[in-house]
C-alpha cells in the first residue's frame, strides 16, 4: 500500500516536471554525427548555447560511430531507439546491484526492486541523464556488465566492455586503472586492449577526425560547455565558481585532484580485494566524477549503488535518506533555475547549494561501508551474510 502511494507520487512528479531538456544532449550528437556524414571535419561542429557558449561534440572517434544509428534515423525512431536502450540499461542494472543484497538480506525481490526503482528514477542524475538524450546508461551498462558479471565468472572477455566505454568516451578509463590496482591485471591488460582496438578502428573510418581529436581537441577542452556553470558538480567546477569571472586556481585543482584519486582509489581497492566489488566500482566512479574538469549532475550515476549499499548496511542508512531526499529534489538544479532561494544565494549557505552533490561525493568517500563478506559471486548469486560493516 505505501510502496503503491510512493510510486503514485514519484509518477506524478515525473508528469510534472515533463522532457524540460527535450533530448537536447540527443539533438547534438545527431547534429554533430550528421555534420560529419555530410564530408565535414566532426570537431569543426559547434551549437550555440545561451547557457553554455558553443557546444562542440566531445566525444573520441569510436563515439561517434556508435552514434550513427541515432544519427541516420528519423527523430522519432532515434527518440524510441535511446529510450528502450536507456530505460532497459536502467532495469538491467538496478537489478544486477539489488539481486545479491536481496538474497543475503532475504528481502522479497520484486518488492526490493520495485522500490529501487522508483527511488532511482527520482534521481536527477537519472532524471536529467534521460530527458537531455545523455548516452550514459550505455556506458554504465558495460562497466557494471564487466565488473560484476565477467570479472566474477574469470571470463576472458573481462575488461572488454570497459575498454569500448573508455573508447567511447574518456571518462570510463578510470575503471581500467581500478581494474590494474586492485590486481586484475589481465582484465586491465584486456580493457587497454579492447579500447586501442576500438580508437583503431575509428582512425580507419576516420583518420582526420581521429588526428583532430587526439592531438588538438582533447587538449583544447572547447565546446565542452562553461565549466563554471552550476551543474558541473567537480572540484575544478567548484573553483571555476569560487574563482568566477577568472579561472580555477590550477594549483590547487591538482591537489584536490592528487587527493581524491589517492584516498579514494585506495579505498576501492581495499573494497574490491575484500570482495566487495559495488563499494569498490562505487567509489572509483565517484573518483572519476571528482577529478573530471566537467561532471554535469547527469554524470553522477554513482549515487545510484550508494544508495542500495547504505540501505543494505544499515548502519549508515541516514546517508542514504539524505541522498535520496535531497537528490530526488534536484536541490542544485533548484539554485540554477533561479527558485526564490534568498538569502541562502551567498556565503556559506550558497558555496553548500551550489556544490551539495561534490559535497555528498566526498563524503560518500569516507562513509561507503566495505563489508567483508559482500563478494559478488558467479552470475550475481551470494547468499553469505555479511560480517562486519566499518
Amino acid at each position: 500500500m505505501l510502496l503503491g502511494l510512493f510510486a503514485a507520487l514519484v509518477v506524478y512528479g515525473h508528469i510534472w516536471y515533463r522532457n524540460r531538456h527535450d533530448w537536447f544532449d540527443l539533438g547534438i550528437y545527431r547534429q554533430a554525427v550528421n555534420w560529419w556524414l555530410d564530408g565535414h571535419p566532426l570537431y569543426d561542429y559547434v551549437k550555440p548555447d545561451d547557457t553554455q557558449g558553443q557546444l562542440g561534440f566531445t566525444y573520441p572517434p569510436f563515439g561517434a560511430l556508435v552514434l550513427v544509428p541515432f544519427a541516420v534515423l528519423p527523430w522519432t525512431g532515434a527518440v524510441v531507439l535511446y529510450s528502450v536502450i536507456t530505460i532497459a540499461a536502467t532495469l538491467v542494472t538496478t537489478y544486477w546491484l539489488v539481486a545479491p543484497e536481496a538474497r543475503r538480506k532475504g528481502w522479497e525481490l520484486v518488492f526490493a526492486l520495485v522500490l529501487a526503482l522508483v527511488v532511482i528514477s527520482a534521481l536527477e542524475p537519472i532524471r536529467e541523464n534521460y530527458t537531455f538524450g545523455q548516452i550514459n546508461m550505455v556506458l554504465v551498462v558495460l562497466v557494471l556488465a564487466d565488473l560484476l558479471v565477467l570479472v566474477p565468472r574469470n571470463s576472458r572477455w573481462a575488461g572488454v566492455l570497459i575498454g569500448l566505454a573508455a573508447a567511447i568516451k574518456l571518462t570510463p578509463a578510470i575503471f581500467i586503472v581500478y581494474l590494474l590496482i586492485s590486481r586484475r591485471y589481465r582484465a586491465g591488460l584486456t580493457a587497454i586492449a579492447s579500447a586501442a582496438a576500438a580508437s583503431l578502428l575509428a582512425f580507419a573510418v576516420m583518420p582526420r577526425g581521429s588526428i583532430d581529436f587526439w592531438t588538438d581537441a582533447l587538449w583544447q577542452g572547447e565546446g565542452i560547455g562553461n565549466a563554471a556553470y552550476t551543474f558541473n558538480q567537480s572540484f575544478y567546477g567548484m573553483l571555476a565558481r569560487l574563482s568566477a569571472p577568472h579561472d580555477a586556481n590550477r594549483l590547487v585543482w591538482a591537489v584536490l585532484v592528487l587527493a581524491a584519486l589517492g584516498f579514494g582509489l585506495w579505498r576501492a581497492r581495499k573494497a574490491a580485494l575484500a570482495g566487495d566489488e559495488v563499494v569498490g566500482l562505487t567509489i572509483t566512479g565517484i573518483v572519476g566524477c571528482l577529478v573530471s574538469p566537467i561532471t554535469w549532475v547527469h554524470h553522477i550515476y554513482w549515487f545510484v549503488p550508494a544508495l542500495i549499499v547504505l540501505a543494505a548496511a544499515g548502519r549508515r542508512a541516514w546517508l542514504a535518506v539524505v541522498i535520496a531526499v535531497t537528490v530526488g529534489l534536484g536541490l542544485v538544479s533548484w539554485f540554477e533555475q533561479g527558485l526564490p532561494l534568498d538569502p541562502w544565494s551567498h556565503g556559506i549557505q550558497g558555496f553548500i547549494i551550489k556544490n551539495w552533490y561534490l559535497l555528498l561525493m566526498v563524503a560518500l568517500l569516507f562513509a561507503l561501508p566495505i563489508r567483508k563478506d559482500a563478494r559478488v559471486e558467479p552470475g550475481l548469486a551470494s547468499t553469505s551474510e555479511p560480517a562486519t560493516v566499518r
